[in-house]
C-alpha cells in the first residue's frame, strides 16, 4: 500500500468506529487527509483495535517519521559530559527514552491536532500508547499524581520508551510547592529510567507552555535537579534537554554553559 492508501484506509476504519462521524467523507487533498486522520486518532478513546488496523497504522506512522527525519542523539555533540542540548521534534529523536509532559489522566491530549507535546507523542506513537496508559491508570486505580512518573513502550516512535510525568499547573507565580513538584518530575523520571535500564533520556520542557510554568525558572529547576541527581547517585545516564523554541534554547545554552 502507498502512504495515501494507508491514510485513507485508517480514516475509513476510524470513521466506522464512531457512528456520529458516519456522514463524514474522506477529503481529497493530502493535507486535509493528514489533519483528519490525526484528529480521529486524537479523539479515539482507549480500546483495542484489530490486527489489520494496527499493521496498517504502524506502517503508516513509521514511514511518516522516516519522512520527517530521525536524529540519533549519539550524533549530537554534548555540551558537557553526558549532557546534550537539542532543538527539534522529540518524536523524531532516537534514544532510550523520551519524557512526555502528560496530564493527570495520562491517556494523552484529546483536542484534535493540538500542538502540545502530549498530543504529538500520542499521535506518532499510535493508538497503542493511549491503551497502555489507560491500563496503567486502571491498575493503580487513580489518576497520576503531580511529580510522579510512569514508563511505557514507545511503539512507533524511534525511541524505546516513553516516560510520562505530570507537572504542576501554574496559575500565577509558582509556589514553593509547585517548584518542588517540578523538581520531583525530573527526579522521578530519572529514577524510573534507571529502574528500567535506560541509558539515555530526553527531557522536554515540563510544565511550560500549556501549564504556564515560567520558562526560565523551569529550566533552572530542570538543570539543577538533573545535576544533583547525577552527582548524588553517580548515574552515568546521558541526558538530552530537548527544546522546540529558540527562546528555550538560549535559556538552556546559558544555564549549561555556567560552571
Amino acid at each position: 500500500m502507498t502512504q495515501e492508501e494507508r491514510r485513507i484506509c485508517l480514516i475509513k476504519e476510524l470513521l466506522k468506529e464512531q457512528p456520529r462521524y458516519s456522514g463524514m467523507r474522506v477529503p481529497h487533498h493530502e493535507d486535509e487527509q493528514r489533519r483528519m486522520l490525526r484528529s480521529l486518532m486524537n479523539v479515539r478513546p482507549p480500546h483495542p483495535a484489530g490486527d489489520g488496523f494496527i499493521r496498517v497504522q504502524d506502517e503508516y506512522l513509521r514511514e511518516e517519521t522516516a519522512r520527517k527525519g530521525v536524529t540519533d542523539y549519539q550524533d549530537l555533540t554534548p555540551v558537557r559530559e553526558g549532557i546534550y542540548l537539542w532543538r527539534g521534534d522529540i518524536t523524531t529523536l532516537r534514544c532510550d527514552a523520551i519524557v512526555n509532559a502528560a496530564n493527570s489522566g495520562m491517556t494523552g491530549c484529546y483536542v484534535p491536532c493540538h500542538a502540545c507535546i502530549d498530543n504529538c507523542i500520542h499521535t506518532y506513537a499510535g493508538i497503542q500508547l493511549r491503551n497502555a496508559c489507560a491500563e496503567l491508570i486502571r491498575e493503580q486505580g487513580h489518576e497520576e499524581e503531580t511529580g510522579g512518573a510512569k514508563i511505557t513502550p514507545a511503539y512507533n516512535l524511534p525511541c524505546r520508551y516513553v516516560i510520562h510525568t505530570v507537572g504542576p499547573i501554574v496559575m500565577t507565580v509558582p509556589t514553593q510547592q509547585e517548584e518542588a513538584q517540578l523538581a520531583s518530575c525530573y527526579r522521578s523520571c530519572m529514577e524510573c529510567a534507571e529502574q528500567n535500564g535506560v541509558r539515555s533520556i530526553a527531557f522536554c520542557c515540563i510544565s511550560t507552555g500549556e501549564f504556564h510554568f515560567p520558562n526560565d525558572m523551569a529550566a533552572r529547576i530542570a538543570v539543577r535537579t538533573v545535576r544533583e541527581y547525577r552527582e548524588q547517585t553517580g548515574s552515568g545516564m546521558e541526558v538530552i534537554f530537548n527544546v522546540f523554541k529558540e527562546t528555550d534554547y538560549r535559556i538552556y545554552e546559558e544555564l549549561l554553559g555556567r560552571d
